[in-house]
């Protein structure tokens, strides 16, 4: 069964490929391949790799402690394997959670910063005409930004920004596929910039001073190198802006910028609310963005209620992109099947058994990052290597922390940050993999062999 359940999370990331020839929509083959994946595992049978495992027997030890030694020994081994991945569906369905919320809270406060028009004030300062000087601006502003939010609130940001400055269609798409590259490279270098480095700074891996002194100078040539080779391929001057009267002009540019400033202040201030607080960061931006709400409703008093629901948070939720919100949800669902099913943990222990070369195995996690979630396959790699034998800040966990962060902008759906573009400019698969992946394959090797080189 572990087969076809392999086989059917292939067939969903190809139709996800191939969805505008086919014309369904990737967000309900996300869905279906998620579900799919899961309904198919609680009909199978348990691995003997899943039955010896440490975590499954943790689980009956936990639900033992939980019915009572009678309860459980009542239960035969179907019914205590079923258990075991309503368990694990749980546990999953949580973590999920917890990105979407905090994809949900960082778009609602970009969309009520837009219906303000607070972007103008920075759009109107921003003059050049020249595609490839504001290439440059707009990927060192969204790297370092990056590194201070976070890449994929970073990405919604700067997507939502680059709309304002950039009319044409086609080129829009390869600013953001920069976008995406750049959001992600200066994610890594930081322990709030990804999540994954995130995970490894938490769980003791990598030191705060270290993993910024040894990781930026590989994720400052992870970004150059694609900016340096698409500045070459930009030619002529920007086209007119997409700009709109405002309306309401004082009012208008009063909201905007109190509501650009709070918005940016806001998103800003959820990694330093994650570590006063030490709750999950989705905490901090709902909180976020239950002030943003509030204060929305209180800035128009003069305004007739219908009209002013499209300034507040409530006409800005109706405006999100929910769909794509929906497709990741299908994606990571997909992804924590295989994860539960130790399929990804093995998977890790044989390229350990049969490359042997710990840069090179963690060289091809990155990679393998644009394809299946950072996330498992940086928590199996945690769980592969000890702490004893490799210590804080070791070469390994380090060169983790790159590869996994910066991989992913390989192919779109290989990061959050990916996604959250994808869903936002409606940037086909194949177009990002024939004009996006080869500059972002570029980047990943050049940054790693300075990491490398350097090590």
């Amino acid at each position: 069964m572990e087969g076809v359940i392999i086989a059917v999370f292939l067939l969903g990331y190809i139709l996800i490929a191939f969805e505008h020839p086919l014309k369904v929509n990737k967000t309900a083959t996300a869905i279906i391949t998620g579900v799919l994946c899961w309904t198919l595992f609680m009909f199978s049978t348990p691995t003997d790799t899943l039955q010896q495992s440490a975590h499954y027997s943790l689980f009956k030890t936990g639900l033992k402690t939980e019915m009572g030694e009678s309860g459980f020994a009542a239960l035969d081994a179907s019914h205590l394997f079923q258990e075991f991945v309503t368990h694990e569906l749980g546990r999953h369905l949580a973590s999920i959670a917890e990105i979407l919320f905090f994809l949900l809270g960082a778009m609602t406060i970009v969309e009520l910063i837009d219906a303000h028009q607070g972007f103008r004030f920075i759009t109107e300062k921003i003059r050049t005409r020249d595609p490839r000087k504001l290439l440059w601006v707009i990927c060192w502003v969204t790297f370092f930004l990056s590194a201070i939010l976070d890449n994929l609130t970073t990405t919604i940001v700067m997507v939502s920004l680059i709309r304002k400055l950039i009319p044409e269609k086609q080129l829009r798409m390869l600013f953001i596929g920069m976008i995406v590259i750049a959001a992600n490279a200066g994610g890594a270098w930081t322990p709030m910039g990804d999540v994954t480095t995130t995970m490894l700074w938490i769980g003791g891996q990598i030191s705060t001073l270290a993993v910024m002194k040894n990781l930026f100078i590989p994720s400052v040539v992870c970004m150059i190198v694609p900016l340096t080779y698409l500045s070459f391929t930009l030619k002529g001057e920007l086209a007119g802006r997409d700009d709109h009267p405002i309306k309401n002009q004082d009012d208008m540019i009063r909201g905007g910028m109190l509501m650009l400033v709070l918005g940016i202040g806001v998103l800003m201030g959820v990694p330093a609310f994650k570590i006063l607080t030490h709750l999950p960061p989705y905490i901090g931006m709902l909180l976020g963005l239950g002030i943003i709400w509030v204060v929305s409703e209180l800035i128009h008093p003069e305004m007739d209620d219908v009209v002013k629901k499209n300034y507040t948070a409530a006409g800005a939720l109706s405006r999100v992109d929910v769909p794509s919100i929906l497709f990741f949800l299908g994606i990571l669902l997909a992804v924590s099947a295989l994860e539960s099913m130790l399929t990804l943990q093995r998977f890790a222990s044989w390229l350990d058994t049969t490359i042997g070369n710990q840069g090179m195995i963690i060289t091809l996690i990155g990679v393998f990052s644009a394809i299946v979630d950072n996330v498992p396959l940086v928590a199996a790699s945690m769980g592969m290597y000890s702490l004893d034998t490799y210590p804080t800040d070791h070469f390994i966990w380090e060169y983790l922390a790159y590869c996994a962060g910066t991989g992913g902008s390989m192919l779109i759906i290989g990061s959050a940050a990916g996604v959250a573009a994808m869903g936002m400019e409606k940037i086909d698969f194949i177009w990002y993999l024939k004009k996006i992946s080869l500059l972002a394959l570029m980047g990943y090797l050049a940054g790693a062999g300075v990491y490398l080189i350097t090590h």
